[in-house]
């Protein structure tokens, strides 16, 4: 087994103990990314990923891992709960880090007015205006935490729970980046539109061959597949004009997914096979 990289120093604790919970049950069933990207749909690239603390696996893909490592679910799925939520603990204080550093960041950039007298009390009013920004990122991440369950609770300005008509567009789950058409053309296993996002929209059965539709309502965006595969086989998905595709080289690969392409209704896309051995066929 080669030797893995260290976890960052940086990761939560039940993050960390998560993902060594993976490793350990990884490096028993002496399987490798490849082999897992084989055995459950879920890229190697994003096993990489996963097993090196980089990103948080999806409970689909750890479910996926138990089953093809012949273990129970249960103790992985339980101890993903909460280093789920420590997850995304760290990327709203991530994001709201952020957000300030913006915000001074135009600050900056702003042109000097008309010359004003009094340079120091310029600077003394920027020290303040960068004190109020940290500010209120600290009461605004502090909130959240202490809430407990990392669950935030939105109050409107009288203190009441705001009315569904009022509230802000739902955000995207965590780890999901992109939606519509920022997704054509990307990986939906690196934009996070895989796991528990993704339904087989259509399929169908050519030679040996299970050729599908894959489809994330949540972001948008439709790719074919193919699983029991060959080198040399390939798979195409359509969506009106645009076509992507994606063929199987490796020896040891069974499963190819193609770019994603944006489309509101899966029933628009269709996926087609070509098998090495001259045999094909598309989805509906």
């Amino acid at each position: 087994m080669a030797r893995r990289k260290e976890l960052s120093d940086e990761l939560d604790p039940q993050v960390r103990e998560f993902v060594e919970l993976l490793r350990g049950v990884v490096d028993r069933a002496g399987l490798n990314p490849r082999t897992l990207a084989d055995r459950t749909g879920y890229g190697r690239a994003s096993w990489e990923r996963y097993l090196d603390g980089r990103q948080l696996a999806p409970k689909g893909a750890v479910v996926a891992l138990a089953e093809a490592a012949g273990t129970p679910a249960d103790p992985l799925t339980a101890a993903w709960e909460p280093a789920e939520r420590a997850w995304s603990r760290a990327e709203l204080r991530n994001a709201g880090t952020q957000d300030a550093l913006r915000i001074v960041g135009v600050k900056r950039a702003e042109p000097d007015g008309p010359p004003r007298p009094g340079g120091s009390g310029g600077s003394r009013r920027w020290g303040l205006f960068v004190a109020g920004v940290m500010g209120v990122v600290i009461v605004v991440v502090g909130g959240f935490l202490l809430t407990g369950d990392g669950d935030p609770k939105p109050v409107s300005d009288s203190g009441r729970t705001p009315s569904p008509s009022a509230s802000s567009p739902t955000a995207p789950p965590s780890g999901v980046l992109c939606g519509g058409a920022a997704c054509t053309g990307r990986d939906a296993e690196e934009m996070g539109c895989s796991g528990d996002l993704v339904t087989t929209a259509r399929s169908a059965t050519v030679g040996t061959v299970v050729v599908e539709v894959r489809y994330s309502r949540t972001c948008g965006a439709a790719w074919g597949r193919i699983v029991q595969a060959a080198p040399g086989d390939s798979v195409r998905v359509t969506v009106g004009k645009t076509r992507h595709t994606a063929r199987i080289t490796a020896a040891d690969d069974t499963i190819a997914y193609t770019p994603m392409i944006a489309v509101p209704d899966p029933a628009r896309a269709t996926a087609c096979a070509s098998l090495a051995s001259g045999e094909t066929g598309c989805t509906g």
